[in-house]
């Protein structure tokens, strides 16, 4: 693994650092700089459009679709040096990340013309109709079902866990178009409007009383027939692809949130006197040395996508990092917990302000469960291990792609 990043993507390091420079607000980079929450409110609105002129956004599709045909090492050098100055690029996961991407692979033109402009403009909201509540590990179980009404694909079945489910204006929606083709083999991936009477979303409240998920039912949902994405009945090799982006995503930055959480957490340790026990400090140590381990993992994971080498596999080394980092943050959240101690059995957040859960973003207090941001990354951190494919899936991922071990044996029945 070569960790030297070659001349030009060094020199387009500079560029990006003087376009940030240029455009973030004076004293973004002076210590002890803020915002009130109405300033920076505004200076986002006006911060999108900046990003959108400059061409930052989805910086590495294609020219002719709106891009800037940034290469794969100059978009990971461009989402370093954002991370590194602490700069927001637009937040539209399930466009940007997922769903665009999924498109430009394999969608027509016609697909590319109609919905590629809507979502570098921002206009489209998306939302990701995957998990079932009886398909989740074994997401080629799904039940929801897609039969062609003349023009139109006539939708019925259940969606759970839709994360922003009830903003989206589309869903990337897998159903069962073939009921008799192999349960891999009759899969679809549709493009389906989310406004429409057939669609009822309901949100899933949590432990803390937020309610970002949700559950979709479709009765008799109506989806045009080009919507199709990847061609009829090959949806599970584009949903392969959707859940790569997903994996591979940010790779050399993926550990600066956690290694943002960490120092959060050691000053939770200063101000209460924990730092001084020695089993605390040796726990920290490990958590530092796994952070650690995450950076390395992504810039091997940036050496295997630039060289094409396969002789990993890209979904093994997905898998091994999904593991890691999945288990680590369940791990080093408890440790939060336990330096807190019994203070932390408390609701610490308080109501009407807006803070920052390290590494992931600001987020409001929740008036009914006022948890501060350490205890809600604690509960969020138990779902984990399960999202994006549970750790037990990533095993047999590794064990049969890597190991060369036989598949797990089917259940009985």
């Amino acid at each position: 693994m070569d960790l030297t990043y070659p001349p030009e993507a060094e020199e387009f390091r500079v560029e990006i650092r003087g376009w940030l420079e240029d455009n973030l607000p004076d004293g973004w980079f002076d210590d002890g700089f803020s915002m009130s929450d109405t300033e920076r409110a505004a200076w986002l609105e006006q911060w999108t459009a900046k990003l959108f002129e400059g061409g930052w956004i989805c910086a590495t599709w294609p020219t002719e679709y709106g891009g800037k045909g940034l290469s794969t090492m100059q978009g990971v050098v461009l989402a370093e040096e954002f991370a590194r100055a602490g700069a927001p690029m637009r937040g539209d996961f399930f466009g940007d990340t997922l769903v665009g991407p999924t498109i430009l692979q394999w969608g027509t033109e016609e697909q590319k013309k109609e919905f590629i402009p809507g979502i570098l403009s921002g206009t489209i909201a998306w939302c990701q109709g995957f998990s079932e509540p009886d398909a989740g590990s074994d997401l080629a179980s799904l039940k929801t079902t897609a039969e062609l009404d003349g023009d139109e694909w006539v939708i019925n079945g259940q969606k759970i866990w839709t994360t922003q489910g009830f903003a989206a204006d589309y869903g990337f929606v897998l159903c069962r178009t073939d009921k008799e083709a192999p349960k891999h083999k009759g899969i679809s991936y549709l493009l389906v409007p989310m406004h429409q009477e057939g669609v009822e979303v309901r949100a899933i409240k949590q432990i803390d009383a937020s309610a970002e998920f949700a559950e979709v039912f479709f009765t008799n949902a109506r989806c045009p027939k080009d919507n199709v994405v990847g061609g009829l009945n090959n949806g599970w090799s584009v949903a392969m692809t959707t859940l790569g982006f997903e994996r591979g995503t940010s790779a050399t930055t993926g550990y600066r949130r956690f290694e943002t959480e960490l120092k959060h957490i050691i000053e939770a340790a200063k101000r209460n006197g924990k730092i001084d026990d020695p089993l605390i400090r040796q726990r920290i140590a490990t958590s530092w040395s796994k952070v650690q381990i995450m950076r390395i993992n992504g810039l091997r994971s940036l050496a295997t996508a630039i060289s094409g080498k396969r002789d990993f596999g890209v979904a093994a080394l997905g898998a091994t990092n999904k593991i890691f980092w999945s288990e680590y943050h369940q791990e080093v959240m408890k440790l939060a917990m336990d330096i807190l101690g019994m203070e932390g059995q408390t609701l610490l957040g308080e109501v009407g302000i807006e803070e920052s859960i390290p590494g992931y973003g600001r987020r409001e207090v929740n008036t009914e469960y006022p948890a501060n941001a350490l205890q809600s990354s604690f509960f969020f951190s138990r779902s984990e291990t399960i999202w994006g494919g549970t750790s037990q899936i990533q095993r047999n991922i590794v064990g049969e792609r890597v190991l060369g071990l036989p598949k797990e044996p089917k259940a009985a029945g």
